[in-house]
């Protein structure tokens, strides 16, 4: 089933991954990422590569108001979104105390505000058209609570929650939605994060992005509902639902500690 396809963060990493998939399959793209540089390069490897049509949108989603303008600009220009993967997001480490408080409310906006508003927009033509699907990416951080990225744990929690809630509501509709939850991934997310050092990412092992994607776009084109990528992190996310809350808090508390040798960003 060919349509035109809407990703958000688009540039690199698991969106620019997933840009890739949809154009091998013969879909045409909406690319969207505050890179113009990045974004029109890419644009260009793949329209080429693959005789698509690619449109390079570029906004700072940060801004949850940019949903609107988005809808508004393509309805202008009379093109129909099919499939919406919000992938954009960033993360924050540190203790709630000492991260800065202006970093985490654009977090929440990007993470939480601007894919509620863009699938708030997008879903209902789909409805009317009974055909298309939703691709949410949320994280192994959506299925328990992660001190020293407090928030952002919380708002994949939302995603998730948000994704699995609507996959129901949707259901016999020919739409689809769907939460790709993947784990340490090697992207640009750790560096933003400052999470180059933690635990997490130096024991836990990484999947590449490729891989995630491709996983991801299997399980979206089969209609799942939560994708987890990795039999390792399927365990875990699996085996946090038997241990009481405040064992699994700790556990992650300790998985995400920096290395002893380095001093953790932000700590006063």
């Amino acid at each position: 089933m060919k349509g035109t396809v809407l990703i958000t963060g688009a540039s690199n990493g698991i969106g620019k991954e997933l840009a890739e998939c949809f154009a091998k399959d013969g879909h045409h793209l909406i690319l969207i990422a505050r890179s113009a540089d990045k974004l029109q390069r890419l644009a260009a490897e793949l329209s080429a590569r693959y005789t698509i049509q690619v449109k390079v949108i570029v906004k700072d989603l940060e801004d949850p108001s940019k949903a609107f303008e988005i809808q508004e600009e393509l309805r202008q220009e009379g093109i129909q979104v099919d499939f919406l993967i919000n992938n954009a997001g960033f993360g924050l480490y540190g203790e709630f105390i000492d991260t800065d408080l202006k970093d985490e409310l654009n977090m929440i906006d990007l993470n939480i505000k601007t894919l509620t508003a863009l699938t708030k927009l997008f879903l209902p033509e789909m409805i009317r058209n009974r055909r298309g699907g939703i691709l949410n990416v949320a994280s192994t951080a959506a299925f328990q609570p992660g001190p020293l990225m407090a928030v952002y744990y919380a708002t994949k929690a939302y995603v998730l929650s948000f994704t699995e809630a609507l996959a129901n509501e949707v259901k016999g509709t020919g739409v689809t939605v769907t939460a790709l939850c993947p784990g340490p991934t090697i992207t640009g997310f750790s560096e933003r994060a400052n999470l180059e050092q933690s635990k997490l990412f130096q024991t836990a092992g990484t999947m590449s992005a490729e891989e995630v994607a491709r996983i991801g776009y299997q399980g979206f084109l089969q209609g799942k509902t939560v994708v987890i990528p990795g039999m390792k992190n399927r365990l875990l996310s699996f085996s946090v639902r038997l241990l009481p809350r405040k064992t699994v808090t700790r556990i992650v508390r300790h998985i995400q500690e920096l290395k002893p040798a380095v001093k953790r960003p932000n700590a006063r």
